[in-house]
């Protein structure tokens, strides 16, 4: 049966308190709705719907999704009007399955189960046990242990209100039915409201039974409405991450202080110190190490490779063996080959550094390129901006850069030239040779240093 998706999120999320639309408020690094927007394509449905209506173009533009339509609710006239909505861009759908635009860490495992169970002439709810129900819809069942419907928790009775399965609000059900259904629904109910919940009696009105599915853990079904809430999903998220990552062959100190706020691929053997921050797209080679502290963004880090404690690394590659840190900053566009040595409040930017080059201390290299074997010692800088355009600054292979040394883009440093320590280099210095540019150091017999005057 082709399967149709609508996922509702037109909801305003006043208890965010916020001025972003409560469904890009962002849950391990993405927005809640990005998050249930990517399980419903896992599903391969024919068509996906996302409902939306508070924030209205900003979801859309934020989302920017070309595999999917979209609908506008705008009255927020209950979970059955915003189906409604999305009705028209269900034309191909056999059945229709209905999640959550605030509900991020449903998985689509648990969404196959629930479509497996939901047979031809069936409807598929997913139930949940709930240790404090309080809030949520109950599924009241008869004596058979069969489903009869949903009742909100404010239309509840003292008897209903003692029941501990509660409606999660996702369900499949066949696109004829959902259509019948919707057409016959009423807000004769404490809200005001169209319930999408009383399709549940509608079903079992005319004889279609109701089959339910639970899920793992009922963090699935969480929603979020506050910024309370959105944190303690954030932690559900982070420890399924991070018990992702050790099943595989990766060391985590502490599960507990890890963020993971984008992709990591990760080889067997690799090793994460505490309070490490991953965003982006990041892949950390076989035996490499990342130390406290540290924060990867959009970077590689290969096989081997060792970062120390309070590194920044961004849209950067780090080689084979490397060493950075501590306290580096690796910065946009540069490439450490392998071997390299990048020590304590070093900062590179749009460098490429060849095989067996350090720089290990206090130092700022940017659009530079540096080989083989170079050694740049402590407080030298790269002058590579004039105060309108980047200049490049070239070192050659096993060049030695003395300690405060100012390299005056555009120049160029030869093979095996030294540079002294203390020079400003604004030419070329010559390959072999030794190029200084210190003064003559004098010392002036007799002199007093000043005292204060009392």
């Amino acid at each position: 049966m082709n399967l149709g998706i609508v996922i509702l999120a037109a909801g305003q999320g006043t208890r965010m308190k916020s001025s972003l639309p409560k469904v890009l408020h962002p849950l391990g690094g993405k927005p809640l709705l990005r998050h249930v927007i990517d399980t419903a394509l896992a599903l391969d449905a024919g068509e996906v719907v996302t409902v939306y209506g508070h924030g209205g173009e900003a979801v859309v533009e934020a989302i920017a999704e070309p595999r999917m339509r979209w609908a506008l609710q705008e009255e927020q006239l209950g979970t059955g009007h915003a189906v409604m909505q999305a009705m028209p861009g269900l034309d191909g759908a056999d059945r229709v399955l209905v999640l959550y635009g605030d509900v991020p860490l449903i998985r689509p495992a648990t969404l196959r189960r629930l479509l497996d169970a939901a047979q031809p002439g069936t409807l598929g709810l997913l139930t949940a046990e709930a240790e404090d129900p309080t809030g949520y819809g109950r599924v009241v069942r008869d004596a058979e242990e069969q489903v009869q419907a949903i009742v909100e928790h404010k239309d509840a009775t003292s008897d209903e209100l003692r029941i501990c399965e509660i409606n999660t609000g996702i369900l499949v059900v066949e696109r004829p039915l959902l259509a019948d259904a919707l057409a016959r629904l009423s807000n004769d109910n404490a809200q005001g409201e169209y319930y999408l919940t009383d399709l549940i009696a509608m079903a079992v009105e005319v004889g279609v039974p109701v089959v339910t599915v639970h899920p793992d853990a009922f963090s699935e079904v969480e929603g979020v409405n506050d910024r309370v809430q959105l944190a303690r999903l954030e932690r559900v998220f982070q420890h399924r991450k991070a018990e992702e990552l050790m099943r595989n062959g990766v060391t985590l100190a502490d599960p507990d202080r890890f963020d993971l706020r984008g992709r990591l691929s990760a080889g067997t053997d690799v090793t994460i110190d505490v309070n490490v921050l991953i965003e982006g797209e990041v892949r950390i080679g076989e035996g490499a190490r990342i130390g406290a502290n540290t924060v990867l963004r959009d970077c590689t880090i290969e096989p081997g490779a060792v970062i120390l404690e309070n590194c920044v690394i961004e849209k950067a590659v780090i080689g084979h063996g490397a060493r950075v840190g501590p306290f580096s900053r690796i910065r946009p566009g540069t490439e450490l080959a392998d071997h390299t040595h990048v020590g304590n409040f070093v900062e590179l930017k749009n460098a490429r550094v060849s095989p067996g080059a350090k720089i290990n201390h206090l130092s700022y290299v940017g659009d530079a390129s540096i080989g083989e074997r170079v050694n740049i010692g402590a407080g030298t800088i790269t002058c590579n901006y004039d105060g309108a355009n980047k200049h490049r600054t070239t070192i050659g292979d096993d060049a030695f850069i003395g300690s405060n040394t100012a390299l005056v883009a555009p120049v160029e440093v030869g093979a095996g030239a030294t540079i002294g320590a203390g020079s400003t280099i604004s030419r070329d210095a010559p390959a072999g040779e030794l190029s200084l540019t210190r003064p003559r150091q004098v010392t002036v017999p007799g002199w007093k240093r000043p005292k204060k005057k009392t």
